[in-house]
């Protein structure tokens, strides 16, 4: 019976092997072992954010991983246990709606897994996770109510104790696969689970704000950098640069439910590609520093929360600090914004709207100076109109920041809407490049370009020949499309890397963090790759030292006007003569001090202060997910009790056969 039983193990041992081996192929090392055993997925996290008033977005509910079983949403009508969740993007919001409505439902979620894949647009009328009227707290009139944004549920606002992550194309089909599996195999033994590994650090400590947060170091500011510069450059050396001074902005970051899938192709990147655009069609143009006024540009960060950018580059102009010098509150004459103006298409007509803080000769000016560039254009497809009269004012932008400093400040948001959002997808993963049109983006960057020279030569004529000399580069456009909308070229494109050395090939228009302590010069390490690149693209855009190509920054390049564009390409760089520079952005209710940053008491003689949320985002050491088989508890109990079963045999038949050695041995 012994000789049995050890063939009976060597031939369960071998099996095993064969079947391992079958499945798996070469297994030379552990790390092999592991690959085989779990499938790594791609996915973007939603993750905890805090304000002062309380935390929103996803966290695992304590300080463990979550493993739960994966199961559809079709066939999660009755869960009897812990689960996954697989839904579609389509469906993403019924389901955190059950969730909210049904306790005993959502008690069993554990996650939540969201599929992409092409074509979910065509499927949805809309999908936007913002409000219907997007930090209206910041609006400078009281009809607060106003919907601009009418597919907006807000669900990104909300708080949840559960990890959920948007999954990339690739691993969406493996989770279709892994939870088909699992519906097959109802009465199986094995079942594939999904492990979240979304613990936040602020879960851990039981932060219940932004203060608190801060205090115990386990979450850091939403804040990044924002650039400004002017073309041509500032000659701040000189006894009078104090020319009127026409600002045209625009944002570099969006938001989304998800942290790193905020595209924001529609709202606000083809606003910055116009921006970009135009200044790239003005630099061409000589004589601009005869022009009576002065053109300056800036690109905000940290718009999406709470309007960062914008509120500090103010309170940098009341301060007269080195960021900003060069530049003077009292100086600004107008403010342009250039919003979204990707969708700015119908009917084979460009069709923008000229958002108004109001009535003044400057305003006027303004407009009639936009007419004009229209009509110069030659083009019947260009259209310019006037925003309808029930609007309550100018819709969400960063000019409601300058307007609530001061409401006599003249300006105009230009926009491919009137009353409501065009772009069905606002702050959703769903905002990409096939939301955008680069035709409807040139027709922009052209107006703005003629309407700004226009302003800038101070004259109520300009001489259309002078007007036909400006002409955007379509090429450029699609290039800033490719760079800054998608992964393929992504960062990777020879635009940007003739400037930077970016640390990803896809974008990234989330705003960050801010880790360390606000520099007027932060190194490159400090700052993501968007931002540098804009930086480095106006530097050289606005220098007045490109016709001779620049000198290399290993000569003297530390004097205040002249900047080191490049460095990253080469170690070298080119110093030009340039009026471009880094602002900091982060909560004006914010200050770094020994190594802390701390909350300040809100001043009731700034209302957006008041307000401020204070963004901050939670520390956290790993994020992300893996997939994997496991056995039933009741069959691991079977196993057991099989083993045990097996190991009483065995010692008995050993008993047994060495007692019978022993009588045998005895009669010898």
């Amino acid at each position: 019976m012994a000789p049995t039983f050890l063939s009976l193990c060597l031939l369960l041992c071998f099996g095993f092997r064969l079947s391992f081996s079958g499945q798996s192929g070469s297994i030379e090392s552990v790390p092999d072992l592991q690959k085989s055993m779990y499938k790594v997925v791609d996915g973007y996290p939603c993750v905890r954010l805090l304000n002062l008033s309380g935390p929103i977005g996803c966290s695992n509910p304590g300080r463990d991983k979550v493993v739960a079983p994966i199961v559809t949403f079709q066939n999660a009508n009755q869960l009897s246990e812990s689960s996954a969740i697989l839904v579609s993007l389509d469906e993403f919001e019924s389901l955190l709606t059950r969730i909210s409505g049904d306790s005993s439902f959502a008690s069993k979620v554990a996650g939540v897994l969201v599929e992409s894949g092409a074509g979910v647009q065509n499927k949805l009328k809309g999908f936007s996770p913002e409000l219907k009227f997007p930090q209206n707290e910041f609006a400078p009139y009281h009809n607060t109510g106003y919907q601009w944004n009418p597919t907006g549920s807000g669900i990104m606002w909300k708080s949840y104790n559960f990890p959920v992550f948007l999954l990339s194309d690739s691993s969406t089909e493996t989770l279709h696969e892994v939870a088909t599996k699992n519906e097959n195999n109802r009465k199986g033994y094995t079942v594939n689970v999904a492990e979240f590994d979304l613990v936040m650090q602020v879960t851990k400590s039981e932060n219940r704000g932004s203060e608190s947060c801060l205090k115990e170091a386990t979450c850091l500011p939403l804040g990044g950098y924002s650039v400004w510069s002017s073309l041509p450059p500032i000659n701040t050396s000189a006894f009078d640069h104090s020319k009127p001074i026409i600002l045209t902005m625009a944002s570099m970051d969006s938001a989304s439910f998800f942290r790193d899938k905020s595209p924001g192709a529609e709202s606000p990147i083809s606003g910055l590609i116009a921006l970009l655009a135009a200044v790239d069609a003005l630099s061409h143009v000589n004589g601009l520093g005869d022009l009576t006024k002065q053109l300056a540009f800036v690109v905000f960060t940290g718009e999406a929360w709470g309007y960062l950018g914008s509120r500090r580059f103010l309170l940098e102009l009341d301060m007269h600090s080195d960021v900003v010098h060069g530049l003077n509150n009292s100086q600004i004459e107008m403010v342009i914004e250039i919003g979204s103006v990707g969708k700015g298409f119908s009917e084979g007509v460009h069709r923008f709207i000229t958002h108004t803080s109001g009535v003044s000769s400057a305003i006027n000016e303004t407009l009639a100076a936009l007419r004009h560039a229209q009509e110069s254009l030659l083009s019947k497809n260009i259209k310019i109109a006037s925003p309808s009269d029930s609007n309550p004012g100018i819709p969400p932008s960063s000019f409601m920041a300058f307007l609530k400093k001061n409401p006599a400040v003249s300006g105009i948001v230009l926009e491919d809407f009137d009353a409501v959002f065009t772009n069905k997808f606002y702050h959703s993963p769903l905002d990409d490049l096939s939301n955008v049109n680069s035709s409807a983006i040139v027709a922009a960057a052209s107006l703005i370009a003629r309407t700004l020279y226009i302003l800038a030569s101070g004259k109520e004529t300009v001489r259309d020949s002078a007007l036909s000399a400006i002409n955007v580069n379509a090429s450029l456009v699609e290039e800033l499309m490719g760079c800054l909308l998608t992964c393929d070229p992504g960062l990777s494109c020879e635009l940007v890397k003739s400037y930077i050395s970016p640390s990803s090939a896809c974008p990234s228009h989330y705003v960050g963090v801010m880790v360390d302590e606000p520099s007027s010069t932060p190194y490159p390490e400090e700052i993501n790759d968007v931002p540098r690149f804009i930086w480095n693209f106006l530097s050289d855009k606005t220098s007045i030292s490109k016709e001779n190509g620049g000198t290399s920054c290993l000569e003297d390049c530390k004097s205040r006007d002249k900047v080191c564009i490049k460095a990253e390409t080469d170690g070298k760089g080119v110093c030009v003569t340039s009026t471009t520079r880094y602002v900091p952005a982060y909560s004006t209710r914010l200050k770094y001090e020994s190594g802390v940053w701390n909350v300040l008491p809100p001043n009731s003689s700034d209302e957006m202060g008041v307000v401020d949320p204070v963004w901050t985002e939670s520390n956290w050491n790993t994020i992300g997910i893996q997939v994997y088989t496991v056995q039933d508890a009741a069959y691991d109990r079977l196993v057991l009790f099989g083993g045990i079963t097996i190991t009483i045999l065995a010692y008995v038949v050993i008993e047994t056969t060495r007692a019978y050695i022993t009588k045998a041995l005895k009669r010898d």
